[in-house]
C-alpha cells in the first residue's frame, strides 16, 4: 500500500542547521512575548492614566460645584442670622431653608466616590478632607441650628416677648427647652468647626475655614445667650413670685474696679414680668452705711485701707462684681432693714444705648436728653453746671435717671431695638447683675453680666484702674492694652502686658470737683498741677505668673504684689499730668497653660479693644 512519504528536510544532512533554526524560533517567540507585555503595560498605564484623569475631572467638577454652593450657603446662612437678630423670622426661615439646599448640594459634591478615594491620599488629600469637613459643618449649621432657630424666633419675636411694659415670662419659659437644645447643637457645631483640619497648600480653603469658624463662633454666642436668658429670665423677673433688686448707677468719670463710683441708686421690682422702679435716691443716702461682709483675707489685705465696708465710695474697687454687690446689699439692709434678691449696676454709656432704642426724653425745664448727649451731660456737663452745689448736681442726675427708667419700663415702640441695646450694653459689661440665689448666680457667672474674675488657670490679663485723686478726670482718660506671649514651648513662657493711658483733659478751667486731687491723703504732702490724673493700675495675671519687671516710660518701678481669687495682682500707682501718657509694661513669666487667652477691661467712657498676641496652647 503506497504511502505518501514525508517531504525530506533539506538540512537533515547537516546536524548544525537544526540547532540554529530552533534558536531563531525561540528568540522570535520571546520577542513576541516581550512585545505583548510592553503593549499590555502601555495599555495598563493608559487605562490608569485615564482613570486618574477621570477622577481628577470628577473631583474638579465637584470642587467647582461645591465652591459655588458653599459660597451661596454662606451668604444665605449670614442672611438668616441677620434676619433673626433683626426679628424678621419669616425671612430668616426662608434664608435658612435656602442655605440648607445649597449646603446639601455642596456636601454631595465633596462626598463622591472620587473625592472619598482622593481624600485618603496622605498629605495630597488634606485639602479634600478639609472640604468635606467644611461642607459637613455648613450643612449642620443650616439644618440643625438656623432652621430650628427661625422656628423658635417665630414663636418668641421681640414684639411677642415684650408688650405694653411687660415681659412675657411664661412664653420665655415655654421656649427654654428648645433654646437649650439649640444651644447644645450650636456648641457642638462650634467644636466641629474648630476641629476642621489644615488644608495645607490650598490657601482659599484655609480662608474659608477661618471665615466659617468665626461665623459659627459668633452665632453660638448669640444662641447661648438667648438660651441663658430663657433659663434665668423667668425666675429673676418674678415668674415665681416678686423679686427686688438694688440698682446702682456707676459714674465712669471716677473709675472703680467694676466701672465707676456708685452714684444714684434705686430699687427695681419685678412681678410676673412687670418692672417698676422706686424713685432713685442719691448716694448721700448711703453715707455712713455699713456693709459687714466677710470676703476673705486676700480682699482685706488689698482693699482694707480704703474702708470698703463703711465707705460706699470705695465699695467697688475690686473688679469682681459679686464682692461689690454683696456690700451694697448689706449696706441697704443695714440702712432700711430690707433684703434684696440681687444687685444690678448700669452706667451712662448703657443709658445712651437704651435712649437710642426708646427715643429721647424731655426734662421738665425743656432740656432734651438723648443718646447723643446723655453721657456728656451726666459725666461732664453736670459738674461744670453745678461746680459748687453738689446737692443740686445730684438732684439733676437723679432726675435724668428717673426719666430714663420711666421711659424704658413703660410701653416701648420697638422692643427689638430695646433688647438689642440691652444686649450691647451687657456684652460690654456696662450692665452687671448679681443674684443672691446660688443656682442663679452660678448660671450668671457663665455670662459677661456677672463681671467675675475667673478661677481657672487659663491665660489671663485683667487691667483694673481705681481713681486715687477723688476727682472726675477719668472722663478724659484714654486707654490701650496689649497682651502678648511667646510660643507654647516648655512649662513657662515669657509674656508682656502693655498698658497705655493718656490724660486728654482740656486746657480750660475746671471746677475743683473735677480737676483737683482732694481724694489724696493729706499726709502725702504732695501737690499736683490741676488736671493731673492720679490712678492705681492693677494687673490681674494668669495664675502662678511671676513678675519679672514693671517698666514705666522706659524705667523700672516698684510694684505692689497681692493675690485675689488665686490670681497674682501687680499694682503700679501713676501720676499722669494733663496731655501726658503713661506707658506701663508688665514683663512676666507665666505657666504655659491651655485655653483661649482672655483680657478683661473694666467699662470706661471709651473702652478700647485690646490687642491679643498670645498663642493658644493645646490641651
Amino acid at each position: 500500500m503506497p504511502f505518501f512519504s514525508r517531504r525530506p528536510r533539506h538540512h537533515e544532512s547537516d546536524p548544525n542547521v537544526g540547532d540554529e533554526f530552533e534558536s531563531d524560533s525561540l528568540a522570535g517567540q520571546r520577542e513576541v512575548g516581550v512585545s505583548h507585555r510592553r503593549r499590555g503595560l502601555i495599555w495598563g498605564a493608559a487605562v490608569l492614566l485615564l482613570i486618574v484623569i477621570g477622577l481628577g475631572c470628577w473631583i474638579a467638577i465637584g470642587a467647582i460645584q461645591a465652591k459655588s454652593n458653599l459660597e451661596q450657603a454662606r451668604v444665605n446662612a449670614q442672611r438668616a442670622k441677620d434676619f433673626l437678630l433683626d426679628g424678621d423670622t419669616a425671612a430668616a426661615s426662608g434664608s435658612a431653608r435656602d442655605a440648607a439646599v445649597n449646603a446639601e448640594a455642596a456636601r454631595d459634591a465633596t462626598h463622591s466616590l472620587a473625592w472619598n478615594v482622593a481624600s485618603k491620599v496622605p498629605w495630597l488629600g488634606s485639602p479634600l478632607r478639609t472640604g468635606q469637613q467644611i461642607t459637613d459643618v455648613v450643612l449642620g449649621l443650616s439644618v440643625d441650628v438656623l432652621r430650628p432657630a427661625a422656628d423658635v424666633g417665630i414663636a418668641m419675636s421681640p414684639d411677642q416677648l415684650y408688650r405694653n411694659g411687660r415681659i412675657d415670662v411664661s412664653l420665655l419659659r415655654a421656649q427654654e427647652p428648645k433654646l437649650s437644645e439649640l444651644s447644645d447643637k450650636a456648641e457642638q457645631l462650634n467644636v466641629d468647626a474648630g476641629a476642621i483640619t489644615d488644608p495645607r497648600y490650598v490657601s482659599i480653603l484655609r480662608n474659608a475655614r477661618t471665615e466659617l469658624q468665626s461665623q459659627i463662633s459668633e452665632l453660638t454666642r448669640v444662641v447661648e445667650g438667648t438660651a441663658m436668658a430663657a433659663k434665668l429670665g423667668p425666675s429673676m423677673m418674678g415668674a415665681d413670685g416678686p423679686r427686688t433688686y438694688f440698682m446702682g448707677f456707676q459714674t465712669n468719670a471716677e473709675v472703680r474696679g467694676t466701672g465707676g463710683l456708685l452714684g444714684a441708686f434705686g430699687i427695681l421690682r419685678f412681678n410676673n414680668g412687670v418692672p417698676t422702679v422706686d424713685n432713685l435716691a442719691s448716694n448721700i443716702d448711703l453715707i455712713d452705711a455699713v456693709g459687714p461682709v466677710d470676703l476673705g483675707s486676700d480682699y482685706d489685705q488689698q482693699y482694707g485701707f480704703a474702708n470698703p465696708f463703711t465707705d460706699f465710695r470705695n465699695s467697688n474697687m475690686s473688679p469682681h462684681f459679686p464682692y461689690a454687690a454683696q456690700i451694697w446689699k448689706s449696706m441697704w439692709a443695714e440702712r432700711t432693714g430690707t433684703n434684696v434678691d440681687g444687685v444690678i449696676a448700669i452706667d451712662p454709656v448703657a443709658l445712651s444705648y437704651i435712649l437710642g432704642a426708646v427715643g429721647p426724653i424731655t426734662m421738665p425745664d425743656g432740656e432734651v436728653v438723648s443718646k447723643e448727649n446723655v453721657v456728656e451731660l451726666t459725666e461732664s456737663t453736670a459738674y461744670k453746671r453745678f461746680p459748687d452745689d453738689q446737692l443740686a448736681r445730684k438732684t439733676y442726675l437723679q432726675n435724668i435717671a428717673n426719666a430714663v427708667v420711666a421711659k424704658i419700663t413703660g410701653p416701648v415702640q420697638s422692643p427689638r431695638q430695646l433688647l438689642e441695646a440691652l444686649g450691647k450694653a451687657a456684652s460690654e459689661r456696662r450692665i452687671l447683675i448679681w443674684s443672691s440665689i446660688p443656682e442663679e448666680q452660678q448660671l450668671l457667672e457663665q455670662t459677661p453680666l456677672a463681671h467675675v474674675i475667673p478661677e481657672d488657670p487659663g491665660p489671663y490679663a485683667a487691667i483694673v484702674l481705681n481713681n486715687l485723686g477723688g476727682n472726675k478726670l477719668d472722663y478724659y482718660l484714654k486707654s490701650q492694652v496689649e497682651y502678648a506671649a511667646d510660643k507654647c514651648a516648655g512649662d513657662t513662657r515669657a509674656s508682656t502686658v502693655s498698658v497705655r493711658l493718656t490724660n486728654t483733659v482740656p486746657t480750660g478751667p475746671l471746677p475743683d470737683y473735677v480737676g483737683a486731687s482732694e481724694g489724696l491723703s493729706p499726709n502725702l504732702q504732695v501737690e499736683f498741677p490741676r488736671g493731673t490724673n492720679v490712678t492705681s493700675l492693677r494687673l490681674f495675671a494668669t495664675k502662678d505668673a511671676k513678675l519679672s519687671a514693671a517698666i514705666l516710660n522706659g524705667e523700672r518701678v516698684p510694684a505692689i504684689l497681692s493675690t485675689e481669687r488665686g490670681h497674682p495682682v501687680f499694682e503700679v500707682q501713676l501720676v499722669i499730668p494733663p496731655g501726658q501718657t503713661a506707658n506701663v509694661d508688665f514683663q512676666l513669666s507665666e505657666p504655659t497653660t491651655p485655653g483661649t487667652p482672655r483680657v478683661l477691661l473694666q467699662p470706661l467712657i471709651d473702652t478700647s479693644v485690646p490687642v491679643v498676641k498670645v498663642p493658644e496652647c493645646a490641651r
